[in-house]
């Protein structure tokens, strides 16, 4: 029982820890999925431990080959993947109202809503220096390390580095955009190099569905920050009940429910800060 596996076993869990069934916890059935939907959209967004890193493989289209070719035509509403807007203002008076027009390029693809965040696409045109049968890479390993010792290891390692850099200059990483509220990866790239059925792989993060892998719901940051949200929000039920007597004397107070529901949030987030989540990384360069 302390160990719930499911969406219902961890809100029974919360109720539990609040004194049900000892005591009425007064929240409607519809508040307390909705804070769990937010306690698990937190876990997902911020613990460590709510997305996996994913790489999904993708086959390009005619469609979106056709919207990533697209060009500015003067009629760039019957030309695929070119898409309008405008911008209206008022100017100085006496000058009447500015409107100017844009377009821009379709050339994205429609990402899963699963997908939170994208690090980078890998390379998937040939190279001369990395890839193919004829690549320098290849003709290295046949003609220069056929036997061991062959090549002073420090030398290789030096020559690998000098190969990489110019493979770098020749081809370098492809340019993405991507923001969760859209599901788009824009590929600013040269649509003409590709064609129907290539690939790309995409290096990306996943949220977990708890309702697939259920260990998630006994995660010790999601039972401890959904049962301070159900208290807050039982707290917040009773604040208008201040003051009112019940039988035998006793008073509710719902402002220190919400009180302490509210320090608690409080404590779980900073210690989230210092212990369940990714310290950011710094650029450098």
């Amino acid at each position: 029982m302390a160990q719930p596996s499911s969406r219902q076993g961890l809100i029974d869990y919360g109720l539990r820890q609040l004194g049900a069934p000892v005591l009425e916890i007064n929240i409607d059935d519809d508040q307390i999925d909705d804070l769990l939907d937010d306690s698990i959209q937190l876990f997902n967004e911020r613990h460590f431990d709510g997305v996996e890193e994913m790489f999904l493989k993708h086959e390009f289209t005619q469609d979106e080959i056709d919207r990533g070719k697209a060009t500015s035509e003067t009629d760039a509403t019957t030309t695929a993947g070119i898409v309008t807007t405008t911008g209206t203002s008022t100017t100085i008076s006496g000058y009447g109202t500015t409107t100017s027009s844009f377009v821009e390029n379709s050339n994205f693809i429609q990402i899963p809503d699963s997908v939170i965040g994208i690090e980078k696409i890998f390379k998937f045109d040939s190279s001369s220096i990395s890839g193919g049968m004829f690549s320098i890479k290849y003709q290295l390993f046949l003609n220069d390390l056929y036997y061991f010792n062959s090549v002073e290891l420090m030398q290789y390692s030096m020559t690998k580095s000098y190969l990489e850099d110019i493979d770098f200059l020749l081809t370098p990483e492809k340019q993405i955009r991507f923001n969760k509220k859209q599901n788009r990866l824009y590929l600013d790239m040269d649509y003409n190099s590709i064609n129907a059925g290539d690939f790309i792989v995409i290096d990306c993060q996943r949220i977990l569905d708890p309702n697939t892998f259920t260990k998630v719901y006994n995660d010790p940051f999601l039972k401890m920050y959904f049962t301070a949200l159900l208290k807050r929000q039982w707290g917040q039920n009773l604040i208008k009940f201040r003051g009112v007597k019940l039988p035998g004397g006793l008073e509710l107070n719902g402002r220190e429910i919400y009180d302490d529901g509210q320090r608690e949030l409080d404590a779980i987030k900073q210690k989230m800060q210092l212990e369940y989540e990714l310290p950011p990384l710094d650029f450098i360069g």
